[in-house]
């Protein structure tokens, strides 16, 4: 909880609530702690540097690596002062910050992210149903895109020679054949003209 937030005693019992159950619920992915109301149990940082958020994220492999950090906001603590005070410096981390806000809030949240230059990877708003709460997820920033490597200049094309095809007795009979003569056009056949008779030599009288 931030140093210059006192929030009604029912709003704080919610918030640490919701803490609660969101540890249990990111336990699959995370070794996660807590640091409910006003204590101080899990760090981020050390000496008058160190920061408490409500939830710290660390990885659950050997290694044991900062993961991200969370915080969870009230219909109270969305505000100004809160995103000076906390959301700034999460946000400056080299782990991912999420943001828990209700869901009449979460306009208010983004302009205030903006305004004040926080980067959210994740922002989530929640609200309840009787016991039953339901995170919603509203934002997540997009995924920085790695720098394209230089252009290399291609390398010039080396003409390849054709390979000479091996010849095959199919191909060789082929080639022996004498290509077929060019056969002339048949001349078209004309019809004998009809030759004039010559009359017939009268028979001369005896």
């Amino acid at each position: 909880m931030s140093p210059i937030l006192v929030r009604p005693v029912r709003e704080q019992l919610e918030h640490d609530r919701l803490i609660r159950l969101l540890q249990v619920k990111l336990r699959r992915k995370y070794d996660a702690g807590i640091n409910p109301g006003t204590e101080q149990n899990v760090p981020v940082g050390t000496g008058p540097a160190a920061l408490y958020p409500d939830l710290v994220l660390w990885s659950l492999e050997k290694g044991h690596r900062l993961q991200g950090v969370v915080e969870v906001e009230t219909g109270e603590s969305v505000n100004h002062l809160e995103a000076l005070a906390q959301w700034t410096h999460l946000s400056k981390l080299r782990a991912a910050f999420h943001l828990y806000v209700p869901a009449t809030m979460v306009e208010v949240a983004r302009r205030l992210c903006d305004d004040n230059h926080v980067v959210a990877n994740e922002v989530w708003s929640y609200h309840t149903i009787g016991d039953q709460v339901r995170f919603t997820l509203v934002h997540r920033s997009k995924e920085t895109v790695p720098a394209r490597a230089e252009a290399r200049p291609e390398a010039p094309k080396i003409p390849t020679e054709k390979k000479p095809i091996a010849a095959t007795p199919q191909s060789v009979k082929k080639a022996a054949k004498p290509a077929p003569k060019a056969t002339k056009p048949a001349a078209k056949k004309t019809k004998p003209v009809a030759r004039a008779r010559k009359p017939a030599k009268a028979q001369k009288r005896k």
